[in-house]
């Protein structure tokens, strides 16, 4: 993921950006809203984390400028005060969640995973493709619980596509999620990956699960159908899914007696 840290210490945004990068994640820094809005404008970013006290004014008037702008990236304030009033603040003009400092990075961490899951309307941290898993909180992918031998940009990728399921999603965006603007390679490494996880998906046996190139646009993850779970592994009624697991075997043996009676009674 890039995230953007807007904060004018700079000494914590480096502890900011430390945390993430050890998590995985490439991390822009903004030390005002200027430079924040500009980095929003030229770069694709998946999450923002935000002071409230900055220079050329305060948290949510970020905030609000980002949603007047309709953009949907998530917002996690992260700031030292701890009032309601800021709290009320910064969340009616449009964040998404707010931390208080200090705090430990694996809560700013889960805080984080989580508002961008909801931005993107997965509630689990588990997003179901076919038979294919992607676990966000575990960086894994599984196809019928077996895992997936990806590297760590694979799993990126396939982390992208799988949040952003039914979207078509560009090398460009590709380029920023897995490099962040530092280095970037030719837009062609793209197609390289996705021809390596076709390929590792197809021998793991994936089923249900497409990963389309749109020519001229780039690549979208499509559910071509629903594995797993078929009518007749339904429950016929609320009653029957309501059994235990003692109760239905005695129901299942009852059953048993009563056809056992029928076939004699009818021989």
């Amino acid at each position: 993921m890039h995230i953007l840290i807007v904060e004018d210490d700079p000494v914590v945004a480096d502890v900011l950006g430390m945390t993430l990068e050890e998590a995985g994640h490439h991390q822009s820094i903004a030390h005002n809203i200027e430079t924040a809005l500009a980095e929003l404008k030229h770069n694709t970013i998946d999450a923002v984390l935000l002071d409230i006290n900055l220079p050329d004014g305060d948290g949510p008037r970020l905030a609000r400028l980002i949603r007047k702008n309709h953009m949907p990236v998530p917002i996690l304030v992260v700031s030292g005060n701890a009032s309601t009033d800021d709290k009320i603040a910064a969340l009616g003009a449009g964040a998404d969640g707010y931390l208080t400092k200090p705090f430990d990075r694996f809560e700013l961490l889960a805080n984080l995973d989580a508002i961008i899951r909801r931005t993107h309307g997965h509630s689990s941290a588990t997003v179901s493709v076919g038979n294919l898993e992607v676990d966000l909180n575990r960086h894994l992918a599984l196809v019928d619980g077996e895992s997936l031998p990806l590297t760590g940009k694979e799993f990126r990728i396939v982390e992208f596509l799988a949040l952003r399921k039914g979207s078509v999603l560009s090398k460009t965006a590709f380029l920023s999620h897995l490099y962040g603007g530092m280095d970037e390679p030719e837009p062609k490494i793209i197609d390289v990956f996705i021809c390596k996880l076709r390929r590792k998906l197809e021998v793991a046996g994936a089923r249900g699960v497409s990963i389309d190139t749109v020519w001229g646009q780039g690549y979208i993850l499509r559910e071509t159908e629903a594995v797993g779970q078929t009518p007749a592994a339904l429950p016929s009624s609320i009653e029957d899914a309501e059994l235990d697991e003692p109760m239905a075997k005695t129901v299942a043996k009852r059953h048993a007696v009563g056809t056992r009676h029928q076939m004699s009674a009818s021989s």
